[in-house]
């Protein structure tokens, strides 16, 4: 007889000579045997739970090739724990004229791969079951619940004689890398730009690997990714998901658990980010996944293409309405003109002269005093008018409401009394619908925030001087870029001559938002409150001759 031997172990925490121990026992009972030994193979610290191994692999493909009469191992288990794949082993062999032989059990038939695979299989399940209980003691006792965060370094300390594992500490310079990632992408950077500096720089990332925007971004949903990860916030959250092994590939997949199963612990001394940077990170991100949504499917790339410079897709022909673009290193030209020939405008500009002339009036005319005192005066009278009447109006909701319930306790009380209940329930029907109307207005209407502060037009001139300076410095403009062209509806360049006029649009909407940040009024001590509205909501944009 011609005999292949297997061996195998699972666990790196086994000896090496595991497997040398296994083909002593074997080699002993093959020369017993009398057999003759064609090959030996083996597999270090691989799962029986998946056939993905590759001396297992091997000593398959020789037993079914007919170069081996009878495989043998220790137990049954060492060539597979897996109940379907202990089927399908026995079921190959057998239709090859292979036997399999075990040190355990003995010659394996049919009543051995039932029984065996069976207890084999729920060996796994229970070791699972063990495994994620102990993990879950840890985690709720605030340690490690396996692997480690980027950030964040495992310690070991000696306690009552034992070594205590799963505390963790946070890396002083990963910890800056994470914090910048998060500053970079609340500015507006994009995770593909900010994954470059950082390769640029030499900053490795997760277990020494080359950055990427998938590392910074990765699944909201699942909190993969550095954006997303609430360790980042003191907040560890253990059974998100669950992973699975592909029957087909071996592999192991991922799912997702309910909310209901997860585990939340607090590990203030692990916070890396604070709220507010944590929070402006989270808001920008859901507003992008909300464009990206909202963008026609054939052209969400296109849409979604960065600036290249300051006023990328601002500039417009005032003679035929199409864009200024570059044709020419740094000069742009009439659209209409240079590729469709359907425009007169011949004239060009530096795109350096556009953004001198635009940020010099965005200083000199949008901040005028006394076109903003005006504007801001009945915007904030009329927002002011609008806040009291919704005031208003919930007051008398909430006093309505209590007269109500007084009436149906008096009308409660009248069938106490003995007065007839079918009188009184048409008169019981229509307060309870009015109190089920109440209830429903009062519980949706948002609360009135506090009235405008009248001294906006100060407020705002200050921060677009501040959008200013911060163009100038290499640490804001991305951040101060994206706010500045949010203040501009368009830049329109018309012929005056054998020059270009500009013209500029503002959405003063918009400029107004640029209070928002502001919490209190540095002349009264008062609560601002940030103005949203849509562009064009009964406001004209404000246009400027340059």
């Amino acid at each position: 007889m011609i005999v292949a031997i297997y061996a195998r172990y699972s666990s790196e925490n086994q000896r090496e000579a595991s497997i040398e121990d296994q083909f002593r026992i074997c080699r002993e009972f093959a020369r017993k045997q009398g057999w003759t030994i064609a090959g030996e193979y083996s597999d270090h610290a691989i799962s029986g739970a998946t056939l993905m191994r590759p001396g297992f692999q091997a000593m398959m493909a020789e037993a079914l090739r007919g170069k081996v009469d009878v495989v043998m191992a220790e137990a049954l288990d060492r060539f597979s724990r897996d109940q379907e794949d202990t089927a399908g082993l026995f079921k190959r062999l057998t239709f090859a004229g292979v036997g399999i032989v075990t040190l355990a059990e003995g010659d394996i038939t049919f009543l051995h791969i039932g029984l065996k695979g069976t207890m084999n299989a729920m060996f796994l399940k229970e070791l699972a079951d063990k495994t994620r209980r102990g993990l879950r003691g840890r985690v709720e006792l605030g340690k490690s619940g396996g692997g480690v965060s980027f950030g964040y370094r495992i310690v070991r300390t000696f306690k009552d004689g034992a070594v205590s594992t799963g505390e963790r500490e946070i890396v002083p310079e990963e910890a800056d890398t994470i914090r910048r990632i998060f500053r970079q992408y609340a500015a507006g950077g994009s995770p593909k730009q900010i994954a470059k500096d950082l390769n640029r720089e030499g900053l490795r990332g997760p277990r020494g690997a080359l950055w990427s925007s998938s590392t910074i971004h990765g699944n909201p949903k699942r909190g993969t990714g550095i954006l997303h990860n609430e360790l980042y916030i003191g907040r560890m959250v253990w059974n998100k998901l669950r992973y699975l092994k592909d029957p087909d590939t071996g592999t192991r997949v991922s799912r997702q658990n309910p909310a209901s199963e997860w585990v939340i612990t607090q590990v203030p001394a692990l916070r890396i980010v604070d709220d507010e940077l944590w929070q402006a990170v989270q808001s920008r991100y859901a507003g992008v996944q909300k464009k990206w949504t909202a963008a026609e499917p054939g052209k969400r790339f296109n849409q979604f293409v960065r600036p290249k410079y300051l006023f990328t897709g601002l500039t417009k022909c005032g003679e035929c309405g199409a864009g200024f673009v570059v044709y020419y290193r740094d000069r742009l030209g009439c659209f209409g003109t240079r590729e469709r020939g359907t425009c007169t405008n011949k004239l060009t500009i530096s795109r350096q002269e556009v953004e001198a002339r635009v940020l010099a009036a965005m200083q000199e005319k949008l901040l005028r005093k006394d076109f903003f005192e005006e504007f801001c005066r009945e915007f904030t009278r009329e927002m002011n008018r609008l806040r009291m009447e919704q005031r208003a109006s919930l007051g008398g909701a909430k006093r309505e409401l209590e007269r109500v319930n007084r009436d149906i306790r008096k009308v409660i009380e009248a069938i106490k009394a003995g007065f007839a209940l079918s009188e009184l329930k048409p008169e019981m029907d229509s307060l309870q619908a009015r109190k089920e109307t109440l209830v429903a207005q009062l519980e949706t209407a948002d609360e009135p925030p506090p009235l405008l502060h009248p001294s906006m037009a100060d407020l705002y001139r200050s921060k677009v001087e501040e959008l200013a300076a911060a163009l100038q410095r290499d640490d804001a403009r991305l951040e101060a870029s994206e706010s500045l062209r949010g203040l501009i509806d368009s830049i329109v360049l018309t012929p005056r001559g054998d020059q270009l006029g500009i013209e500029l649009k503002g959405n003063l909407a918009a400029m107004l938002t640029a209070v928002q940040k502001t919490k209190r009024s540095p002349e009264t001590g008062d609560l601002l409150v940030p103005i949203q509205l849509v562009a064009g909501a009964g406001f004209e944009p404000a246009t400027f001759g340059l």
